[in-house]
């Protein structure tokens, strides 16, 4: 459960545009139904707020994961992602981690300093701090999820091809290669949609039986939504679906 919770955060920041403009806005809302198996297992949502850091207004995203029904009895889930980034570049200022998973828990704290290749990473549970050197342009795993879907080359790409991002996580830089797979029309709670499918590369072990583990469909329009994802498990499988969605910047495209 925690496993795919975590993975909507890091793969909807798949999510592209082909368009100049931003492909959201404040007051963007959404909402994830999540399943093992048959069993309706929790929720995840994003939505985008206005914040000011250091006298400048920013974007301010806030993703929350959370079990329900038995799954809660059974595996109780409580996570918190933050992200302060910039309007104009994307680049973060901040992020929050604050998460219960089964009784694992993390509070952290993160301030990036761009023009020094740096982020100081405060940690309230162990009352500590560190600073960590970074690659530049580098996103958290929040603030990737919007900064990508402004990406200007994703109509380029062919099927088989990939794009390679620098994320920050659990305190070191992770590459995440993604494959673009191709264009499909599936079926959802609003209708028929069409989307752009795309596969994350993966470590293979205890939790993913293969590299290709992971699938992530996005809406084929201006908004580019993760509206489906799917992962194939060592033992089970997930899948998210959107439930729920407001504020959207463009129309949302579905077929008659």
């Amino acid at each position: 459960m925690k496993k795919l919770i975590l993975a909507i955060f890091i793969l909807t920041a798949f999510s592209f545009d082909t368009q100049k403009e931003d492909a959201f806005g404040t007051g963007e809302f959404f909402k994830f139904r999540i399943h093992y198996g048959i069993v309706n297992a929790g929720y995840a949502t994003l939505e985008v707020k206005d914040a000011t850091v250091n006298n400048k207004k920013v974007y301010h995203a806030v993703g929350k994961g959370y079990t329900t029904g038995m799954s809660k009895f059974f595996f109780k889930v409580e996570d918190l992602y933050e992200s302060y980034f910039d309007k104009e570049s994307g680049s973060p200022y901040r992020y929050v981690r604050k998460i219960d998973e089964g009784g694992y828990t993390k509070n952290q704290e993160g301030f990036f300093n761009q023009s020094e290749n740096r982020v100081l990473v405060k940690d309230y549970k162990r009352k500590s701090e560190k600073t960590i050197v970074i690659t530049d342009n580098v996103q958290d795993i929040v603030s990737s999820f919007y900064y990508l879907r402004n990406h200007p080359n994703i109509d380029k790409l062919k099927s088989g091809e990939a794009i390679t991002i620098d994320m920050f996580f659990d305190d070191e830089i992770t590459k995440f290669k993604l494959k673009y797979v191709g264009r499909q029309d599936i079926t959802t709670k609003f209708g028929t949609v069409s989307t752009m499918v795309f596969k994350p590369l993966v470590q293979t072990g205890r939790v993913f039986k293969e590299k290709e583990s992971l699938t992530l469909w996005i809406t084929d329009d201006d908004n580019k939504v993760p509206i489906r994802i799917k992962a194939d498990l060592a033992v089970g499988s997930l899948k998210a679906d959107l439930d729920e969605y407001k504020g959207l910047k463009n129309p949302f495209k579905v077929k008659k």
